[in-house]
């Protein structure tokens, strides 16, 4: 566990603009203060250029990408695409997109492919809803989603999995210390069972509500490796406590 560098990501989901960019200042500050950890952020596709031009040191992502590479997909963006645009990384099966967009494991899969093929990295994102959490099924489901969304050969020089509970997705509920623990333990014997040793270099991300009075507590607990972070992402006063969180670990 020691040898994962922590990692704290932000999704702006569909928020920002040319003017709020000027948070990025804050945040790519604490970032650079913060050598032992790493730092990411990922934009709405507008942005991305934007972005990655007025803070070259932090690692700016795109917050989706097409499964293929090109072709007649009126309003899509393909990795290639934000690649081009200065994206490193995408993320890849959010609950939003599986709830709004009606996404299932294998287009997660296919995306996550496509973003590899197009040379960014990937946060993989897996988790169960309350019904099936109050069901028994969340560690089944969340099983089941890694098996179906992996690329194979996924290492950990481009991979990072992120378990969010979409119950706890910007309602300020989280799981319990323990449950968060549990499900970690599971995906990561998932990964392992799938893409063998190199699984222990994978990270896993908690995302789900986090913020700075919480980040401490959940990025201590076993098998997390860092925060996928939405709202408290949108301004540097709220994520810069969640940075300066991790890098005291």
């Amino acid at each position: 566990m020691g040898m994962r560098r922590k990692l704290v990501s932000g999704n702006w989901k569909m928020n920002g603009s040319l003017a709020t960019l000027a948070e990025l200042d804050g945040i790519a500050a604490a970032a650079a203060a913060a050598p032992n950890i790493d730092v990411s952020i990922a934009v709405p596709f507008t942005l991305i250029h934007p972005a990655a031009l007025r803070v070259p040191g932090l690692a700016i992502g795109a917050e989706d990408v097409h499964d293929e590479d090109a072709g007649a997909h009126t309003g899509c963006v393909s990795a290639g695409m934000v690649r081009e645009a200065g994206a490193v990384f995408t993320i890849a099966g959010h609950s939003e997109r599986r709830a709004d967009q009606g996404e299932n494991s294998h287009d997660a899969w296919a995306k996550a492919a496509a973003a590899r093929r197009n040379g960014l990295s990937v946060i993989l994102c897996c988790g169960e809803t309350e019904a099936e959490r109050n069901a028994g099924r969340a560690e089944r489901i969340v099983q089941a989603q890694i098996e179906k969304s992996v690329p194979e050969n996924a290492t950990a020089d481009w991979l990072t999995l992120a378990y969010e509970p979409r119950w706890a997705i910007g309602t300020g509920r989280t799981p319990t210390l323990d449950e968060i623990a549990a499900i970690h333990a599971i995906a990561r014997e998932k990964l392992r069972m799938m893409i063998g040793d190199c699984a222990a270099d994978v990270r896993i991300l908690y995302g789900g509500s986090v913020v700075g009075e919480n980040a401490a507590a959940i990025l201590s607990t076993e098998n997390v490796d860092g925060a996928l972070v939405g709202g408290a992402s949108l301004t540097a006063a709220k994520f810069v406590p969640v940075i300066e969180a991790a890098a005291r670990l």
